[in-house]
């Protein structure tokens, strides 16, 4: 478009040129870097078993009073003391842990319930950042 066109609509950008500029931005803005799939611009770092279970107790402790569970897990989470330690050879990153956390956040209670059962306890699979290998 010339310079004396616009001048001519009073310097204003006609919708169509608002729209391509909009839909540049939109696809180059929204795709990834690379070597950043799945890590949501975060550099990676090994997770702090500390700091994890302690907020995870934290969370337990809070959904089992809010879903209304009486569980010896529960009661353990609330009497948080020490963090138990990683299986040898496993070395989650922070973005696991944050993974993990969101989803205890918004389970459901009936989720919550199995998750904190004193027999059969369920582990959902975004927290399970080291599955033992079964024996063959």
């Amino acid at each position: 478009m010339s310079l004396p066109e616009r001048e001519r609509r009073g310097g204003r950008p006609r919708a169509k040129e608002i729209a391509g500029a909009a839909a540049l931005l939109l696809f180059v803005g929204i795709a990834p870097v690379v070597g950043d799939i799945g890590s949501c611009g975060q550099a990676p770092a090994e997770l702090d078993p500390y700091k994890f279970f302690a907020l995870k107790a934290q969370i337990d402790c809070a959904r089992c009073d809010e879903c209304g569970l009486r569980t010896r897990a529960c009661d353990a989470a609330c009497a948080f003391e020490a963090a138990p330690e990683l299986p040898a050879g496993c070395y989650p990153l922070v973005h696991d842990g944050e993974v993990c956390l969101h989803k205890l956040k918004f389970a459901s209670c009936d989720e919550y319930r199995g998750h904190m059962a004193d027999e059969g306890a369920s582990t959902p699979t975004e927290c399970n950042f080291c599955p033992l290998e079964e024996a063959p």
